[in-house]
């Protein structure tokens, strides 16, 4: 396919998720099913096409002053691909499987339009409903905090130091473009074009051993703070498919006694070929059965209960983009009351001096340090440990994270402007001895 029948493809897909409100996600799979003549370089421009629309939907429809599939798509090639009028001119030239010819007016708004005077949600491509919170956290900052938010994340990597070395898996996967991360001391990362493919990350030989595992550096850091230590009895409360577990195991070096357990048994479903392939053999996984208390044995013994806590994901809009506009206020209302559950069950786990580590992978405050404050005041015998005291993990560079995030009394925030990560929060809380 040319660049310019992409273009089609894309406005054509666009157009299918209006009129369907169908996930974009399947949405692409059923286009490749019954495009079966497009080969996967073409799949992946088109995929990559698709997503930064959806990353840049409020503000390419004000650059084209239209909401229409084709508008969305211009205006995106102006904002996140950064060509001029000409350029994409030369795309739309209505030749075979080409889009139409751009009009005067499409011209004029490409030449002219900018985003100087747009809403905030418009100029940071979020919806209105979170202007606020994103207010009470950034501040004047958040429409940049937002863009960040809607550019492609690159591919990270965390080394299995269970079984490999960073420096090691550096060398042996240099092919793939392979570079240290900033900030963790076991990640890897690998930029990516706008329409590059994934690298087949689970056919290569250092996944296949497990040496590697896929992981965004914000939640390698996230596991990193909790500090989990070898001989520890560790819980990971909100396991799902064990992305931290696995990063837990590796701390602890395969000593002591780790516990994945989450509340939906499905989502538990690839742990174990994940702990098989990682060498972890000292993690119990359980599965949630009928109304039994599957930590029933647990009574305030745990020296540190992790809760990656179900939450928005607006931390992760940079890789799902789609779920950005999909959201609902009452998504929110749901979270929030998983999360005073998820911490309440923690409390009762966590023994006098044990700690709890609270993450999310949203950017919003009643998820974040609202929650926090609210479970202090419920569980008053636990305290916040101080973000600075966290962050001996990251040696030397300690100091520059902590210049990166945004800190409060409740915790620290990652996000993508600032530390190039997801956005994460992460919020160390200490129960009080005796």
């Amino acid at each position: 396919m040319t660049p310019a029948a992409r273009l089609s493809a894309a406005i054509e897909l666009i157009d299918t998720i209006d009129a369907q409100r169908i996930p974009a996600a399947k949405a692409l799979k059923e286009w490749g099913t019954a495009h079966r003549f497009a080969g996967s370089g073409d799949r992946a421009a088109i995929s990559g096409l698709l997503w930064d629309v959806l990353r840049r939907r409020a503000s390419s429809a004000w650059i084209m002053d239209a909401d229409t599939a084709r508008a969305r798509l211009l205006g995106m090639l102006k904002l996140e691909r950064k060509l001029d009028a000409e350029q994409i001119a030369a795309l739309c030239d209505g030749g075979r499987f080409a889009p139409a010819p751009l009009t005067d007016a499409e011209r004029a708004a490409l030449t002219s339009r900018s985003l100087a005077d747009a809403p905030a949600p418009i100029a940071g491509d979020y919806p209105d409903w979170l202007d606020g919170y994103l207010m009470q956290v950034f501040g004047d900052d958040r429409v940049a905090e937002a863009t960040a938010m809607a550019s492609r994340a690159p591919l990270d990597l965390r080394v299995n130091t269970l079984k490999a070395m960073r420096e090691k898996v550096l060398a042996s996967t240099a092919h793939l473009g392979t570079m240290p991360t900033p900030w963790s001391p076991i990640g890897l990362r690998i930029d990516l074009a706008a329409d590059a493919r994934n690298p087949g990350i689970h056919a290569e030989e250092d996944f296949i051993k497990g040496n590697i595992e896929v992981q965004d550096e914000g939640s390698q850091l996230a596991a990193l703070l909790s500090a989990a230590k070898p001989g520890e009895q560790v819980i990971d409360l909100c396991a799902g498919a064990g992305g931290k577990t696995l990063a837990l195991a590796a701390m602890m070096q395969g000593k002591g006694r780790l516990i994945a357990t989450d509340h939906d048994k499905r989502q538990l479903a690839p742990i174990y070929e994940r702990l098989s392939r990682a060498g972890v053999h000292n993690c119990d996984v359980r599965t949630p059965k009928g109304p039994n208390d599957t930590l029933s044995d647990i009574h305030a013994s745990a020296d540190l209960v992790l809760i990656d806590a179900p939450c928005t994901g607006t931390g992760t809009w940079r890789r799902n983009p789609d779920a950005k506009w999909r959201m609902r206020p009452g998504a929110l209302e749901v979270r929030l009351k998983d999360q005073v559950e998820v911490l309440d069950r923690a409390a009762a786990l966590v023994k006098p001096g044990g700690r709890i580590a609270y993450i999310t992978c949203s950017v919003l405050p009643p998820e974040n340090g609202d929650q926090i404050r609210q479970f202090l005041v419920r569980h008053p015998d636990f305290a916040v440990v101080p973000p600075a005291q966290t962050m001996t993990v990251l040696w030397d560079k300690a100091e520059d994270f902590a210049a990166a995030t945004l800190q409060s009394a409740e915790g620290l925030l990652m996000t993508p402007r600032r530390t190039g990560t997801d956005g994460f929060f992460v919020s160390v809380l200490k129960r009080q001895a005796g």
